[in-house]
């Protein structure tokens, strides 16, 4: 690492809520004021995380929520009255993207038509309120793709584990891809193919926290900094300096979620 990096990391996909990060507040301020991170966005994936996440928002400037239901967490019930709570929570300040939002077809399908059902309406309601979606996308390719080809939001297809073909057809809908430590992983032949081909400026770093650590950290519990040894490896895919990569992913995540640039 070298100072060149200083506030350049943009996570643009974390789960700082979750029961791993024992003092979440204190430790996302350390990574701010000495991992050289200058945002995170921490995805939601439920209603009661959504709180969480907003109380780190609400304390931390640099701290973003995307509120939304998570393919493996969709609440029991009508579907109707869920979508209503969601709605409400999409219009409070804090809230820039509609995620972890998607389909997972990889631990449990007893419920796919109730994941479609779920995928469609919170699609809507992201390009109801002009929001910005972060996909998951576990096996569920083809139904991911069809659904995002008739919708149409914009967004991100977080941690993408697709085929080149695939990628091509996301960023002709204009979404970007989210990339993490997979891609330093040895046997990830068919991301580090991803990443060749896509344009850098398509591309988002993220970390999936506290999941899917770098190399060397792999198996260890992820957090935002890590993301400078993911940007390393893009940069000798895509013969970058490590700097560029870190700083065109920041511009392209400010410009998707924050507006700016």
């Amino acid at each position: 690492m070298t100072p060149l990096c200083e506030n350049l990391i943009f996570d643009s996909h974390a789960h700082f809520d979750d029961s791993r990060f024992e003092n979440p507040m204190g430790f996302l301020t350390e990574l701010h004021e000495k991992w050289w991170v200058s945002d995170i966005i921490n995805c939601a994936v439920d209603l009661e995380s959504v709180k969480k996440c907003l109380s780190f928002s609400k304390a931390l400037p640099f701290c973003h929520t995307a509120a939304g239901f998570h393919p493996q967490n969709l609440p029991e019930g009508e579907m109707a009255p869920n979508i209503d709570a969601l709605a409400n929570i999409l219009r409070e300040e804090k809230i820039v993207a509609v995620g972890e939002i998607g389909l997972d077809y990889y631990w449990d399908v007893s419920r796919k038509e109730e994941q479609i059902a779920y995928f469609r309406e919170q699609l809507r309601l992201a390009n109801e309120f002009n929001l910005p979606v972060s996909v998951h996308d576990r096996e569920a390719h083809g139904d991911t793709l069809q659904i995002l080809k008739e919708l149409k939001p914009k967004g991100v297809v977080h941690c993408f584990s697709g085929s080149c073909e695939m990628a091509r057809e996301i960023l002709k809908l204009g979404m970007f891809l989210g990339v993490g430590g997979v891609v330093t992983f040895k046997n990830s032949k068919t991301v580090k193919a991803v990443v060749e081909e896509t344009p850098i400026e398509k591309i988002l770093l993220e970390t999936d926290a506290p999941y899917l650590a770098p190399e060397p950290f792999r198996g260890k519990t992820c957090h935002s900094g890590l993301i400078y040894f993911t940007a390393q490896k893009i940069a000798e895919i895509k013969n970058m300096s490590t700097e560029e990569v870190l700083k065109i992913t920041n511009e392209n995540a400010r410009s998707l979620f924050l507006k700016e640039v």
